[in-house]
């Protein structure tokens, strides 16, 4: 597999070899979409929660007397039929959502979407990525002029400079090889990897 190899002007210069296994597998949909599902369900922290009928703050009393009054029976407002009563099964804070996902799955699934993102065209490779200065006028700037407008920037190692010059870009994410998660990658519309970065996932996926 080979991916394209681009200068700092976004002009393809060469091409970079690449690992079948990482970069030119098949898609596979319900694979994307399993891994996808548990990365969501594993980031839930599941803190919300509802009031059951006894916890809702209502008073006990009768509403009104059992018969005679031609309406239906009624114990007290904390009811969950009425308004502003407590709920039947109430969501509670402790809920567990984690969803397991074996690591060759989860592996598999991340080349899938990269040898997807290259058959698109999506994917492209750098020789390296940083700048001066911390400043996001001159990040935006050099993403601009490589015609790239939603990013995730993939490499090798940190740079502060950059990692501080995308905080303001709502469609640009920098980020190392450890932390390249599926929802990223799928989220942008292009994806940036140094040449470092490719090796580090090869070995990562293999």
């Amino acid at each position: 597999m080979e991916l394209q190899l681009i200068n700092e002007q976004g002009k393809p210069t060469a091409k970079v070899a690449a690992s079948d296994s990482a970069f030119a597998r098949e898609f596979n949909e319900s694979l994307v979409h399993q891994v996808i599902t548990a990365y969501l369900a594993n980031a839930r922290q599941g803190t919300r929660a509802q009031k059951a009928r006894g916890e809702v703050n209502k008073s006990n009393k009768k509403p009104w007397k059992q018969k005679g009054t031609g309406r239906a029976r009624a114990g007290r407002a904390s009811s969950p039929l009425w308004r502003g009563g407590g709920k039947i099964f109430p969501n509670l804070p402790d809920e567990n959502f984690t969803q397991k996902l074996n690591r060759k799955m989860y592996r598999a699934g991340l080349c899938s979407i990269l040898s997807q993102l290259a058959r698109e065209e999506r994917l492209a490779v750098v020789e390296k990525f940083t700048l001066d200065s911390p400043k996001t006028k001159l990040l935006a700037a050099k993403l601009k002029g490589m015609g790239y407008d939603d990013v995730l920037i993939i490499t090798d190692h940190m740079d502060d400079n950059l990692r501080l010059s995308s905080r303001n870009l709502p469609n640009v994410e920098v980020m190392t090889v450890g932390e390249a998660d599926p929802l990223a990658l799928m989220q942008h519309a292009r994806v940036l990897v140094t040449r470092g970065a490719v090796a580090k996932i090869e070995a990562l996926l293999k």
